[in-house]
Formats: structure tokens, C-alpha cells, sequence
């Protein structure tokens, strides 16, 4: 019953930190726009989140006639469902989940985030929400393979798949430093992953209206709006337990997590939408060439490590 607990309450406080990351959001574009943003609910507009809450768990549906009803209905809920349960990976030493094999689990989740997207722009039947999907879908794909061979990199000097040894390999020294080109590529990846700007093309407001999400409102767009912003966060916080030392019981971790989170709206601010044809290339032609080869290079480095040990002794 305490176990149930403790999750019970991480993720009201996964729940409760997105409501206040779109806060942040708004103030921070509106002061990169020269505007206040929301400042009429309560102090500052604090309680902004929940207005906008209410009114979306508020509004009638309205039911297209030629949707895949059941597809169209419980795919928001099962998207929101995965970007909760990919959370499990936090790495707690005791008290909750505790995964030996936790990257595994990641790449299952991530995996599944491609098939909600899949279905959400299939059932409803139109035309821009399918051109949306499939081009989620395809940059998703891309990039998670990129991903996986980024992430490879640095779990070679773990030798383990559970995430709890990045915080024990970097109490010395950040794997930032010594895997400085994996760290970047990482981070454009992990953008491209989310759907954020300049790689939104998913939404792709100029010529696509809303992208995947366009048939959906009330709550069911809710669903969806929740399930990635917690993907945003959750990027952040891998980003951080990976390459920038994964101290949990450390405010400092916390303050570098909130520092990554503002990236993604900064570059939302500042940045222009990319071109497809070039996000591609950068995929194909730069991101995973490169991090093979230096999977190729960790590796034969590892094994030279190794035999000089052994050697040795």
C-alpha cells in the first residue's frame, strides 16, 4: 500500500510540474515577445493552469461522422498513460521501481509513443491530421534510432542498462565533457523526438493547421497536450541523468533540469521551423553516421581498457 502511495503522489507531482511548465512557458514567450503573457488569475497567474484545465475538461466533444470512434477515443488516454509510465525509469535506490534493465523499458516506451501518434491521425479520418501523423511518425522513427545509438555511447562506460549507475559513473566528472558531441546531438535529437520547434513539423501551423491533434478537443486534446509536456520534461531529465552528472538527492540536479526545460521554450522563442527535406539529412546523413562511429570508438576503446587490466594482472 506504501508503494502504491509513493507512485500515487510522484505522479500527482509529475502532473502538477506540467501544469506549471505551460505556465512558465507563456511568461517566458511572452517576455521574449515583448508581453506580460497570463497575468490575470491570481498572483503573477499563478492559477492559469487550472482555468485552462477546467475549461478543457469542461467543453462539449463534437464527434466527426466518419471517425474510427473507439481508435479516435482511447488513443489520447493511452498516450497520456505512456508518457506517466515511462516515469517508472526514475531511479530511485529504494522504495520504488527499481529496474535493472530501465533502458530497456525507455525504448519500449518510446516506442509505443510512435504508435499513439500513428492511430490518433488515422481515426480521425482527415486529411491533415493523416499528412500530420505521417510526418511525426517518420521524424519520430528517424531520430529514435539516432537516439538509441547516442544513448549506447554512454551506457558502454556503465556496462549496465539500470540508469541509477550514470548518477555513481558521474560523481567525478560529467560524461558531458568527455562525450561532448554525443551530449549535442542528443539534445537536437531529443527536440526533433518531442516535436518542438524548429522541428515542429507535426503541427506545421503554416500548412497543416494543427497537425495529428487538428480533430480533437476538450479533454482528449488535454490528453494529448499533458502526454507531451511530460515527454518534454522526462527528455530533459534523461538528458540530465545522462550527461550532466544524476545527483537526485542534490537541489543542483533539479535547478539543471529546470535549466534544460527552459531550452526547449527558448528555442520555441527563437528559433524558425527547419526545413524536412534538411531535418532528415541531418538524421540519415550526419546524427547516426557519427554516433556509429563513435559507438565503434568507445567500444574499441573499452576493450583496450580491459586488456591492459587484464594484462596487468
Amino acid at each position: 500500500m506504501l508503494f502504491i502511495l509513493m507512485f500515487l503522489i510522484f505522479l500527482l507531482m509529475i502532473l502538477l510540474s506540467v501544469a506549471f511548465f505551460t505556465l512558465l512557458e507563456r511568461k517566458v514567450l511572452g517576455y521574449i515577445q515583448l508581453r506580460k503573457g497570463p497575468n490575470k488569475l491570481g498572483l503573477i497567474g499563478l492559477f492559469q493552469p487550472f482555468s485552462d484545465a477546467i475549461k478543457l475538461f469542461s467543453k462539449e466533444i463534437l464527434f466527426l461522422i466518419k471517425i474510427n470512434y473507439l481508435f479516435y477515443l482511447f488513443s489520447p488516454f493511452f498516450s497520456f498513460l505512456n508518457a506517466l509510465l515511462i516515469w517508472l525509469v526514475f531511479p530511485f535506490s529504494e522504495g520504488n521501481f527499481f529496474f535493472d534493465l530501465g533502458f530497456l523499458f525507455l525504448l519500449c516506451s518510446l516506442g509505443m509513443n510512435v504508435f499513439m501518434i500513428m492511430i490518433s491521425g488515422w481515426s480521425s479520418n482527415s486529411n491533415y491530421a493523416l499528412l500530420g501523423g505521417f510526418r511525426a511518425i517518420i521524424q519520430v522513427i528517424s531520430y529514435e534510432v539516432s537516439l538509441i545509438m547516442i544513448m549506447l555511447n554512454s551506457l558502454l562506460f556503465l556496462m549496465s542498462f539500470n540508469l541509477i549507475m550514470f548518477s555513481l559513473f558521474q560523481l567525478k566528472c560529467w560524461f558531458l565533457f568527455f562525450l561532448l558531441p554525443a551530449s549535442l546531438m542528443f539534445m537536437v535529437s531529443i527536440l526533433a523526438e518531442t516535436n518542438r520547434t524548429p522541428f515542429d513539423f507535426a503541427e506545421g501551423e503554416s500548412e497543416l493547421v494543427s497537425g495529428f491533434n487538428i480533430e480533437y478537443g476538450g479533454y482528449l486534446f488535454a490528453m494529448i497536450f499533458l502526454a507531451e509536456y511530460s515527454m518534454i520534461m522526462f527528455m530533459s531529465f534523461l538528458f540530465i541523468l545522462m550527461f550532466m552528472g544524476s545527483d537526485l538527492f542534490n537541489l543542483m540536479f533539479y535547478f539543471k533540469l529546470l535549466f534544460v526545460m527552459f531550452f526547449f521554450i527558448w528555442m520555441r522563442g527563437t528559433m524558425p521551423r527547419y526545413r524536412y527535406d534538411k531535418l532528415m539529412y541531418l538524421n540519415w546523413k550526419i546524427y547516426l553516421p557519427v554516433s556509429m562511429l563513435m559507438l565503434v570508438l568507445m567500444f574499441s576503446i573499452k576493450i583496450l581498457m580491459n586488456w591492459n587490466f587484464f594484462s596487468k594482472n
